[in-house]
């Protein structure tokens, strides 16, 4: 009897050892919520090919999904409809979504997994030339597309010169029939459309980078935060272990995938620029390289214009911006580490010019001012009330508008208007400062999302770097003189 009952407890123990793991195993085999995949044909990043979904996106997908227990189920939907079901179904995910400041704050966000530099392309037979937002604004038609982020920054950018197209074989079947004269693309996307069209990417010309965008999966607001960072840990698993350098290659036919923090710089000599060698260079430079090794981590260097960096610095998480001068206005924009150097800013004028500037009313009543849009002290005189500011994308433009008298003066930090003179073909001789705005520190900027852990480790390797010498021999190399 006593052995029976210890055979009959035994059995009841294995039974409820083989229940308990059976439903273990049941619920680790399914993911705890419910997601609708949708997305868009969009070569190379998400598109149909002999019946079978496949693209850079779908094939990060399925190793997100095979991870996690999700079923890989995507529909194909016109990108508005895709985009109207993201907004209203409480499980939708969208794929591949660019980030920007109208969006940033509708959805939720994991990556990124691309980038996408946007030019705009002109017929190769046209004989177009563009190098400005201003100059692109004068052309007859822009081609866009209904809802696409571009689409929405040429907008904001108070272009007015806009014809919507269908997508975009039909926006390069009009460039080449010259029914429009420009259409912002990326270099990847327009080589599938115009194979699509029976033509190559030498039918076409790039005029002018406009920005780069970073891609993601956007999700439903209503989405818990703990399925968008699972989604988040894939992606950046994938980024350390090289799956995603490898879909990269395959797919946009370049080396490297998004890190898991984006560095961008800008074209600021002596601080930050190219140099003749193609390597980007620079004191700034110089000294994030020297807190990267010191932290054992290494992340690309990207140059682009100073308004594109600051933008998405602004909208995008784990990013980094140098150099940036830290004001009242961006204090609680981003997040620093430094001060790593100080600049003064100036009012200048053409040398003999006879203009005298003794205060900030006296360059009120100036006609015009140029500046460089995005630029510390762009900002800082709209505060004081400037309305003559006539706003640049790129310095060396509004160094040309002063020589050129299309503007009577200009304004620039002491620290690179030698370099931004010299670039642009002019002299400190031709020059004179006027009149000193201000004084102000610049720092390395992140992101308000970056990690706080991430930023309190680049402090902490740079005063490292001032405390044994290291930050003094980067600055006396660029400054030989005591700037």
């Amino acid at each position: 009897m006593k052995t029976f009952s210890i055979c009959l407890a035994e059995l009841l123990l294995i039974c409820l050892v083989i229940g308990t793991t059976s439903c273990t195993k049941n619920e680790t085999n399914t993911y705890d919520y419910d997601l609708r995949f949708i997305s868009e044909e969009y070569q190379p990043m998400n598109y149909t090919e002999n019946g079978q979904l496949t693209g850079l996106a779908p094939e990060l997908l399925k190793i997100i999904c095979n991870d996690l227990k999700i079923p890989f189920e995507v529909e194909m939907l016109p990108w508005s409809e895709g985009m109207l079901a993201l907004k209203e179904d409480p499980h939708a995910v969208l794929f591949s979504t660019i980030l920007n400041s109208e969006r940033k704050n509708q959805f939720k966000w994991a990556g990124p997994f691309a980038s996408l530099d946007w030019n705009f392309y002109s017929s190769s037979g046209n004989g177009l030339t563009i190098s400005s937002f201003e100059s692109a604004r004068s052309v007859g038609k822009i081609g866009v597309l209904q809802d696409y982020s571009i689409t929405q920054y040429l907008v904001s950018e108070g272009f007015t010169n806009l014809e919507y197209c269908v997508d975009n074989v039909d926006a390069f079947d009009k460039l080449l029939r010259n029914e429009i004269d420009l259409f912002p693309s990326d270099r990847i996307t327009a080589e599938a459309a115009l194979a699509q069209l029976g033509n190559s990417i030498y039918d076409i010309t790039p005029q002018l980078v406009i920005l780069t965008e970073l891609v993601y999966f956007a999700f439903n607001k209503d989405i818990p935060d703990k399925v968008v960072a699972d989604f988040q840990t894939r992606i950046d698993e994938a980024k350390r272990n090289g799956s995603l350098d490898a879909l990269y290659q395959q797919y946009l036919q370049a080396a490297r995938a998004p890190g898991t923090l984006q560095v961008y710089t800008e074209d600021y000599p002596p601080l930050t620029y190219r140099n003749s060698f193609g390597e980007i260079t620079g004191f700034g430079t110089d000294v994030v390289r020297e807190i990267m090794k010191r932290n054992s981590t290494y992340h690309d260097i990207t140059l682009t214009l100073w308004s594109n960096g600051y933008n998405m610095a602004l909208n995008n998480p784990s990013f980094c911006l140098f150099t940036m001068d830290r004001t009242p206005l961006r204090e609680h924009l981003f997040q620093w580490v430094g001060p790593i150097g100080t600049n003064t800013t100036h009012i200048w004028l053409k040398t003999g010019s006879g203009l005298i500037i003794n205060s900030l009313e006296d360059a009120k009543a100036l006609e015009s001012i140029a500046t460089v849009s995005s630029w510390f002290s762009d900002q800082y005189l709209r505060e004081q009330g400037f309305s003559n500011l006539v706003a640049e994308t790129d310095p060396q433009l509004m160094v040309k508008k002063l020589m050129d008298g299309d503007v009577q003066a200009a304004v620039c930090s002491d620290v690179t208007f030698g370099d931004i003179l010299k670039a642009a073909g002019y002299t400190y001789q031709q020059v004179e400062p006027a009149f000193a705005v201000l004084s102000s520190d610049f720092y390395i900027a992140f992101s308000k999302d970056t990690k706080v852990e991430v930023v309190s480790r680049w402090q902490y390797a740079l005063q490292q770097a001032q405390n044994d010498g290291t930050f003094d021999a980067i600055r006396h190399k660029w400054f030989p003189y005591g700037k």
